[in-house]
């Protein structure tokens, strides 16, 4: 991919169909070296104008056309003022406004803060107001916005956002508050030429949050460098392909998809076909419809494949032009590996990473069978070190807590200086992951991060769960765990002690839980309890909860 030389920000001069004219370099800009990770886009923009960049349903949009969307909106936020090192969230699911306002954000020269569409109002408020958010782009939908017509009036009252676009699909209903407008609207009459803003590699490109294993979700600040050779990165594992064609079912908000679909994809000059939900029979469908080359997926999504399989044909059918599948959120099982390669004739590739190493940090080698249970080697520029509590070293044969140095980790933690300094030092960054590494350097993960539960791919942090289940009052102590699932890998289970004399039951919880927190965090098991297990200074034993624990079957 080859950088575009630097450029002054703002609307490129030059007529419709004549391209964009850059402007004469400024005098700073010469002594700036450019990096912006708009560049995914824009270099495949130039070389394939009339390829198809992402599909969805019955819209197409050529990689010329996605371009040219993104440049609107950049010259929108610069009319808004909005421009180097300002933050921008963007709630939407997989459709083509998540790449378009994705790039546009970047080409501005501000930073995206991508928000997961699961979360409820309270959690989106808290994201935009860590980020310092000036501009959120919300996905409506077709039926109903995610916040609620009440929900948006009071939303836009307090939160410190100057500017809400709603992105949509279908009829919008009438609004009476001024600050909200549908982008359609915002976008009338913004120009499609835009020249991206001079960014440095070092400088922020995008903030994705997550909570590690305790507190508040914290926002790992991803640069452009590292962006965009984590997305190179990806491509050259992957190997080359004259014109690869993905399913990205993975959500874009999440950092797989975000950079091993479509930052990785776009670079590659690959078509996107874009599925808003994932469900097994949709994805077979479009699978054998677009000739898919590559997928990548949690396992919950490779379990659902091969359970809506009826016969070897079907999966022979939505297989044939498979190339790679590759995945990764979660561990996968080694009856999986077996069965989809038995049935779909390709190897699963997995791979290991997190949010804060933007996020992929090992991979199955290229030219290597993949070692069912391994999450391959370290990715070219990253090293991967198993080291102790001391930050040394354990030395070979042992196990150790998983720590990563290279070109994908983090900035730091956003406004987050304490916690930052935890878990970085000298370029290192620790995961509270343990593992193991054999004598040929693969590693293989042995144990997650002290209590973090993973539930269909999706980090779920207790300490977050249990802080909410305390502010309903009947509730006077909580712990939260994981519980083994067949089809999930965890489901999420609260041990509850009610404040005395409260009339609570636990459907009851559990109802309140879904109405206030996103669908993959909320507890779908609920235990009341006169008390809970705790050592001499009154901290609650989880691991004796553990061991009560028995493993679960399918459950919604």
């Amino acid at each position: 991919v080859s950088t575009p030389p630097p450029r002054a920000r703002g609307p490129a001069p030059g007529g419709a169909g004549g391209g964009i004219r850059h402007p004469p370099l400024r005098a700073d800009a010469l002594e700036t070296p450019m990096l912006n990770l708009a560049v995914m886009l824009e270099d495949s923009a130039r070389a394939v104008p009339d390829r198809d960049a992402v599909v969805c349903g019955d819209r197409t949009l050529t990689y010329a056309q996605l371009d040219a969307a993104a440049n609107r909106v950049a010259n929108l936020l610069a009319s808004r003022g909005i421009g180097r090192g300002d933050k921008v969230a963007l709630s939407c699911v997989n459709v083509p406004q998540f790449p378009v306002v994705y790039y546009g954000i970047l080409k501005a020269g501000a930073v995206v803060v991508p928000v997961n569409v699961l979360l409820k109002r309270r959690e989106i408020a808290y994201h935009l107001a860590d980020s310092e958010a000036r501009a959120y782009f919300c996905f409506e939908g077709t039926d109903k916005l995610p916040l609620g017509q009440e929900g948006w009036a009071g939303f836009t009252e307090t939160e410190g956002c100057e500017d809400f676009f709603l992105i949509t699909d279908g009829p919008v209903a009438a609004f009476a508050l001024s600050r909200v407008e549908t982008l359609d609207e915002a976008l009338d009459g913004q120009s499609a030429e835009f020249a991206a803003e001079v960014t440095e590699p070092g400088d922020t490109a995008v903030i994705l949050y997550t909570s590690g294993t305790t507190g508040e979700p914290k926002g790992a600040e991803l640069t452009h460098a590292g962006m965009a050779l984590n997305a190179l990165t990806c491509h050259k594992m992957l190997g080359e392909a004259d014109h690869d064609v993905h399913l990205v079912t993975l959500p874009l908000f999440h950092s797989f998809g975000q950079t091993v679909q479509m930052n990785a994809g776009l670079a590659a000059r690959a078509t996107l076909i874009l599925m808003p939900r994932f469900d097994a029979r949709g994805a077979m469908s479009l699978m054998r419809r677009h000739q898919v080359t590559f997928f990548a997926g949690v396992p919950t999504m490779y379990t659902a494949l091969l359970g809506e399989c009826t016969a070897d044909a079907d999966a022979a059918a939505a297989g044939q032009n498979l190339r790679i599948a590759v995945s990764g959120g979660a561990p996968l099982p080694v009856e999986i590996h077996r069965s989809f390669r038995r049935r779909f004739g390709t190897s699963i590739r997995e791979g290991y990473g997190l949010s804060e190493t933007s996020p992929l940090a090992t991979f199955t080698p290229p030219g290597s069978e993949p070692r069912p249970g391994s999450i391959g080697k370290p990715v070219w520029g990253v090293e991967v070190d198993l080291i102790g509590d001391d930050w040394t070293s354990v030395g070979d044969g042992r196990i150790g807590e998983v720590a990563i140095r290279g070109h994908n980790v983090m900035r730091g933690y956003h406004r987050r200086p304490e916690a930052t300094a935890e878990v970085l030092r000298g370029g290192w960054f620790r995961t509270g992951d343990l593992a193991s590494r054999d004598e040929d350097g693969w590693l293989y993960i042995v144990d997650r991060a002290k209590d973090m539960i993973i539930r269909g791919g999706f980090n779920v942090y207790p300490r977050e769960i249990e802080e909410t289940l305390l502010s309903h009052p009947a509730v006077s102590m909580a712990a939260v765990v994981g519980v083994p699932h067949a089809t999930h890998g965890e489901e999420v289970k609260a041990f509850i002690v009610p404040v005395p004399g409260a009339e609570i039951t636990e459907e009851a919880l559990v109802a309140w839980c879904r109405g206030t927190m996103a669908g993959y965090k909320y507890p779908r098991l609920v235990e009341l309890r006169e008390s809970l297990p705790m050592n001499a200074t009154g901290k609650i034993l989880k691991r004796d909860l553990r061991t009560e624990i028995t493993p679960l079957g399918e459950r919604t």
